[in-house]
């Protein structure tokens, strides 16, 4: 039998006016700015009304550890916003927008996978409404005031030494992860060593992410500290008078976004951070948006639980006043497989031991997700060379830790093969049982949070600082940003820094490389191991096959 392609899949859906999928949730038409007759964005001064709507449930996806045998993070909250619509609740989803870095590279794009996707696919991991576009020029026009003020006297006196911002792409290019700029002599300006992250790692974008509203948003971008003097006194955007412009350029950037799902039911897509190098979180402003008009919001967090989920708890709920009600943990067997050592080609054989031993990385998150006081159900996303034997560990594994496991067909049988989760995800979601609470109070201090998270999520044995390190932390805190959380940028495929470190290692030491800070989007990067805030291409990236054919169709694109 011949299986489909996604995107022949998604060029099959009979797909209604974006209108007509609005009013699914009593959206009026005047209330949605159209990006032609399949997308649009929901405007501000509805947005604005429906402060005194109560708020629907709130229920997380997130997964296990990844690994190259994948785990459809994505094609499971869309599978399971079908779910909840077919068994008569009123659903939708509210998702992260793709990045072109994973789509012309490795990764492929977020818009789900088989017969869970959202669409238009295509559209959507490519440039969308541009959002990615006007991030990625607002964030430029900032590095350009900064060179362009230096060059014109430094009346701030900022020490380009000491220049903190820099440039980026949506892009995956290795090549600019560090350069010189402004060589080519005295009209050029000052050189200076520079360089630049992928767009998704953005101050900008992190802080339209977590922006209320557009005064919101401008105050934010006006707080980044883009560089500091000789004497180490900050330089904020707004000392450069950024801050306004920045703004226009994000004015309609910061609308979320509606489409749909296969089954025409209503998904918003806004925002993009990276969840391995950023906090890896959809914008607050279309998951409140969602929860005023939908009786059930189903949102992502990227990579595994320890990256995505504690960034979800930790820095969106905690300062957007969000409060989950349920947690879903995307596994595969594939995926327990190689986490209980067995080698990617080996997948297709039967072995259920090592999805035993491989639910100890499951059996982690679980736990991990408990500490927030949220509980948690497993979602198994299945494939059809798993057997029975295989499934039953993972169901076993499930049940040792308190809660239950549903295998799930949904890539297969759309929103029908994810009823019987659905349905105890209701049961879940209004049984009283979330208790939410960050893993850390605002008040402990910079490193005893790093510290906090390395021991209690990662099951670290300490973080190691050298002395630039610690006394980072220290300057941060006699700053005044003590106060703030920390978003750890970590591999995605390991409890550790190592990524071949798979299961569930622990007693590990974190070594803390560099600490970011994002006084916009009021939190502290902390880099950690090897991790790149600029990815590179793969040996043979996906944009080797991506092209038109001869009716003018995308060929490649998944």
């Amino acid at each position: 039998m011949t299986v489909k392609s996604d995107i022949e899949i998604a060029r099959e859906a009979k797909s209604k006016p974006i209108s007509e999928v609005a009013a699914k949730l009593g959206i009026p038409a005047d209330a949605i700015i159209p990006y032609g007759t399949t997308k649009a964005k929901l405007s501000f001064d509805f947005i604005n009304a429906l402060n005194t709507r109560p708020n629907g449930k709130l229920i997380l996806v997130t997964a296990i550890s990844p690994t190259p045998a994948g785990e459809g993070k994505t094609t499971t909250t869309v599978g399971l916003t079908d779910g909840l619509n077919r068994i008569g609740q009123k659903a939708m989803c509210a998702l992260r927008e793709p990045s072109l870095g994973p789509s012309f590279g490795m990764k492929g794009g977020a818009a789900g996978g088989g017969y869970a996707q959202v669409v238009p696919m295509e559209d959507i991991n490519l440039h969308f409404t541009g959002d990615f576009h006007a991030i990625t020029s607002a964030h430029n026009l900032l590095s350009a005031l900064i060179d362009n003020h230096i060059y014109w006297g430094n009346k701030l006196g900022i020490d380009s030494r000491r220049v903190e911002w820099r440039r980026v792409l949506d892009m995956n290019d290795r090549a600019l992860r560090s350069i010189l700029n402004s060589l080519g002599g005295v009209s050029n300006g000052y050189p200076r060593q520079d360089g630049f992250d992928i767009t998704v790692a953005s101050e900008v974008m992190a802080i339209l992410c977590l922006a209320s509203d557009l005064k919101d948003l401008q105050n934010r971008l006006g707080n980044i500290i883009v560089a500091y003097t000789r004497d180490k006194a900050p330089i904020r955007a707004r000392d450069l008078n950024a801050d306004g412009a920045m703004t226009v350029l994000l004015k309609d950037a910061l609308m979320p976004n509606m489409v749909q799902t296969l089954e025409n039911n209503p998904a918003f897509l806004h925002g993009g951070p990276f969840a391995n190098i950023a906090h890896g979180c959809n914008s607050v402003l279309a998951t409140k948006s969602a929860l005023k008009v939908a009786d059930y919001v189903v949102t992502e967090a990227g990579f595994g639980a320890d990256l995505g989920a504690e960034k979800f708890f930790d820095i969106k709920c905690r300062k957007a006043g969000l409060s989950p009600d349920a947690c879903v943990i995307v596994a595969t067997v594939r995926a327990l497989k190689m986490h209980g050592g067995v080698a990617k080609d080996d997948l297709k054989t039967e072995n259920a031991d090592a999805v035993a031993k491989g639910c100890a990385n499951l059996k982690r998150h679980i736990e991990n997700v408990g500490k927030f006081g949220v509980p948690a159900v497993v979602a198994i996303n299945r494939f059809i060379t798993d057997t029975d034997a295989e499934i039953q560990e993972v169901m076993k594994a499930a049940e040792e830790m308190g809660t239950r496991a549903f295998l799930c067909t949904h890539w297969a049988d759309g929103g029908k093969g994810t009823e019987a989760l659905a349905a105890h995800v209701v049961e879940v979601a209004n049984s009283g049982k979330a208790a939410f609470k960050p893993l850390y109070p605002d008040s402990m201090p910079l490193r005893d949070k790093v510290r906090t998270i390395a021991t209690e999520i990662y099951r670290a044995a300490d973080i190691s600082c050298d002395g630039t390190i610690e006394k980072r932390f220290k300057e941060l805190e006699e700053m005044g940003f003590g106060h703030l959380p920390v978003c750890m940028a970590k591999t995605q495929y390991s409890f550790s820094t190592d990524p071949t470190k798979r299961g569930a290692p622990e007693g590990h030491i974190v070594p803390i490389r560099e600490l970011r800070l994002s006084a916009g989007a009021e939190f502290v990067v902390v880099i950690t191991g090897e991790i790149m805030t600029m990815p590179g291409l793969p040996r043979v990236p996906a944009a080797d096959t991506i092209r038109l054919n001869e009716e003018g169709q995308i060929e490649g694109l998944f």
